[in-house]
């Protein structure tokens, strides 16, 4: 799909992967790293880039690995999130960023809160949406009913092929579903990636190579204090994230936070644009001296 006027197509290849991403804005301008989550793609950002690049900041969305064809392990190991992790810090390395900001959505947000927990001294600010930290996250799947059952699909995305099969199935109706809340151009972008089995499968690896440390796996707990400034999104109306998670990430922040609960559910940018991006812009304004 082409992108938006004002927005390039580039690939970034490190360790040995070729990564499709969106950029805008000049060379010079403060860098600033967006992640996607699923089952969306970078094409999500776009707005938001366009009116950062027109603020001065330098904008790069990568297709994240096993959504850009050439960053497609076939082991679900592949996509544990210590290595979605380290894909973030080497596009940022080959692209000569030194200290970024770093924003992220939904599978985004999660990567993003290991990145920022492991690698603290590369990042100017950090904006969650969505998703709470890792372990806040965790103990409110092991802990809060609601949470539990809120998170039972990722449960269903264990099973092999047949999550697969059903997303896909009469159009892929279900993708659809999902993005009901998207704009044509932005489905259509979607499908051009996830509308196939060895795409839609990578991506769902996610679910398959995390659930375990989300469950019941102590390792959660690594990810621990979070001491760069950070902001928090979350949607009022979530249906995939309650409260308890979200309110409990709190207790790990020990540099500047701000949580802001808006009226939407899981899908922020697109239910409330312009209030995440104000949100955004002044976060990141604060944060860029």
């Amino acid at each position: 799909m082409r992108p938006s006027q004002g927005i390039a197509l580039i690939s970034v290849t490190c360790n040995g992967l070729t990564f499709n991403c969106r950029t805008a804005g000049a060379a010079e301008g403060m860098p600033v790293i967006l992640l996607h989550g699923w089952p969306e793609t970078s094409q999500m950002w776009e707005p938001q880039m366009l009116r950062l690049a027109s603020e001065g900041y330098r904008c790069i969305a990568p297709d994240m690995r096993g959504f850009s064809p050439g960053a497609r392990p076939v082991e679900v190991a592949g996509y544990d999130v210590r290595m979605l992790s380290g894909d973030v810090i080497s596009i940022a390395d080959t692209l000569g960023m030194g200290r970024f900001h770093l924003i992220g959505h939904d599978w985004g947000a999660a990567i993003g809160w290991a990145t920022v927990t492991l690698h603290s001294d590369r990042f100017l600010s950090w904006t969650a949406m969505s998703v709470p930290h890792l372990p806040a996250f965790a103990d409110a799947i092991r802990n809060d009913p609601r949470q539990r059952m809120m998170s039972r699909y990722m449960g269903w995305f264990q099973w092999p092929w047949l999550p697969e099969w059903f997303l896909l199935r009469n159009g892929a109706k279900a993708l659809r579903d999902v993005w009901r809340r998207s704009n044509p151009e932005q489905v259509a972008a979607y499908l051009s990636v996830l509308g196939n089995k060895e795409a839609l499968k990578a991506s769902l690896n996610y679910y398959r190579a995390n659930y375990g440390m989300l469950t019941k796996g102590d390792e959660v707990y690594a990810f621990g204090d979070i001491s760069v400034p950070t902001l928090m999104l979350w949607g009022k109306r979530d249906f995939a994230i309650g409260p308890v998670g979200v309110l409990g990430t709190a207790r790990y922040m020990k540099g500047p936070y701000r949580l802001v609960e808006l009226e939407a559910t899981h899908w922020l940018v697109q239910e409330a644009p312009e209030p995440c991006t104000q949100e955004i812009m002044a976060h990141l304004a604060s944060t860029s001296r």
